[in-house]
């Protein structure tokens, strides 16, 4: 019997399983494709995704092949939203094809001990007091296994959710955009082209394979109904018609179209069922955030699920992922709606909307700020449950700097527990005494490299890298004492 099985070796999944294995759990991923497929929907790795990967020290295969490019957008506006000033040590997005960014994430969970089966279907999912029974369609045929908890990984059609009853609502279609991924012979200078006008509007992205990808969507494309398979010849007219130009294409890899679908689960949790990436929300793919968020689904899932079945997670703890993450969905939904909104004005007072809105992020650095937080994912704050609650308690931490060792935040997350910090220079003995199992304990000789922290005399930070516990009382005893309460609430862990 696995711990957890998890629907689904895409992207989400195969970085969930990777993070149970952390932590020890048994873990088998189960996948219907054979094959993994040659075709990449998503290209864009946000900041936040990698910190995740840095946080748990596999960044750098994704930061050697991806193509980095120091800014984002917000709707295909000229204007587009600078990442040199986000506090990260990121400050760009990786342009890599989905079906590279899995091999890596397949490689990790492959060799962290997760098993991943290809060409077996989750078909159903029967839930009971004492775990799950999931049936399974393979090579073989049918088998079942049983697992502690099951994970939907599985996609926007995904088998999990049905079977477990979770509402999946939302809106249909209303706008298709286009996709094709072609050589092109004379390619633009910028390493990413947009444009946009009453005629349509475009981008053109560079892909590590020698083709470009060119995803936009026309006036005409504002429909409910399906004008059939994209052919070269319309994304050949429909690029002249929006940059004046098809940039020599020919060769098309891939031609496809997708629409606007808005979705979410429910709930993405129903007893010993789970839902995460995909299968949890639906959106446009504007701005290159649903793989991230997906991804970002799963770490903070993993060390919950991980802690509950290892018996130190306190009462309730499972349940914050939904109540956590949902809010992150539905604010993920909103923004790609909005986008959708200005990809598709096309009429005159559309274009100076648009064309207003990219005069304000310009003038306004606070407002470019804002979005490209909120677009990198940097910006998600989870809320506290704790009364009186310093004001640093659920926000994602940065790359902290310590000086005692040069290490950094990130270096002591690696090995996937919480990170007990005493940043009081004067200290003679350690905050907690003795040795914490679920808990890293580090100190440092001087406060870290921020000024939003340097009045901060201990700081204990979750797994997935965001504040528990944070505290500027300078007094030992009732530091040490506050120390204790916010370990015995975020581990059940005994302390002296």
């Amino acid at each position: 019997m696995q711990q957890v099985v998890i629907a689904g070796a895409g992207p989400v999944g195969l970085w969930l399983a990777f993070e149970l294995r952390l932590a020890g759990v048994t873990v088998t991923v189960f996948e219907p494709r054979s094959e993994p497929d040659p075709h990449s929907k998503a290209l864009t790795i946000h900041p936040r995704t990698t910190e995740v990967f840095a946080g748990r020290g596999v960044a750098e295969p994704f930061l050697a092949e991806g193509l980095r490019i120091p800014s984002g957008h917000f709707g295909v506006l000229d204007r587009r939203l600078e990442f040199t000033r986000l506090d990260t040590p990121f400050p760009f997005t990786l342009s890599l094809p989905q079906a590279r960014t899995e091999a890596l994430l397949e490689d990790l969970a492959r060799e962290s001990g997760a098993s991943v089966r290809r060409g077996h279907r989750v078909v159903d999912v029967i839930q009971g007091s004492d775990g799950v029974t999931v049936q399974v369609e393979g090579p073989d045929g049918p088998h079942t296994a049983r697992a502690d908890y099951v994970v939907g990984c599985d996609g926007v059609r995904s088998t999990v959710r049905t079977r477990a009853g979770i509402p999946y609502e939302g809106r249909r279609p209303t706008v298709l955009g286009f996709l094709g991924d072609v050589v092109l012979d004379d390619p633009p200078e910028q390493k990413v082209l947009s444009k946009a006008g009453p005629a349509g509007l475009i981008m053109v992205v560079p892909l590590s394979d020698g083709l470009h990808r060119i995803v936009g969507t026309m006036p005409e494309d504002v429909r409910t109904d399906w004008p059939g398979d994209l052919t070269l010849d319309q994304l050949r007219a429909n690029t002249i018609a929006a940059a004046g130009t098809d940039f020599g294409m020919r060769s098309p890899a891939w031609l496809s179209r997708y629409g606007n679908t808005t979705r979410q689960a429910a709930s993405y949790r129903e007893g010993r069922v789970l839902l995460a990436g995909d299968a949890a929300h639906q959106h446009m793919p504007a701005g290159g955030v649903g793989l991230n968020v997906g991804i970002q689904d799963a770490a903070n899932l993993g060390w919950k699920l991980a802690a509950t079945l290892d018996g130190w997670a306190p009462e309730g703890l499972l349940d914050t992922y939904h109540d956590e993450r949902h809010p992150v969905g539905a604010d993920l939904l909103e923004a790609s709606q909005a986008q959708t909104a200005l990809i598709t004005a096309f009429s005159p007072e559309g274009q100076a909307l648009r064309s207003l809105l990219s005069k304000l992020i310009a003038e306004q650095p606070t407002l470019e700020l804002t979005l490209a937080e909120r677009l990198s994912g940097l910006h998600v704050r989870y809320p506290s449950s704790q009364p009186g609650a310093h004001p640093l308690v659920g926000r994602r931490a940065p790359d902290l700097a310590f000086s005692r060792d040069a290490t950094t935040l990130f270096e002591l997350l690696r090995p996937g527990r919480y990170v007990l910090s005493d940043l009081r220079g004067d200290s003679e003995r350690p905050l907690i005494a003795g040795e914490l199992r679920t808990v890293r304990q580090h100190r440092s000789e001087a406060a870290p490299d921020r000024s939003a922290w340097a009045s901060v005399a201990a700081l204990l930070v979750r797994p997935d890298g965001h504040v528990a516990w944070a505290s500027e009382e300078r007094n030992p005893e009732r530091l040490a004492a506050e120390a204790r309460a916010a370990l015995a609430a975020a581990t059940r862990e005994a302390v002296s």
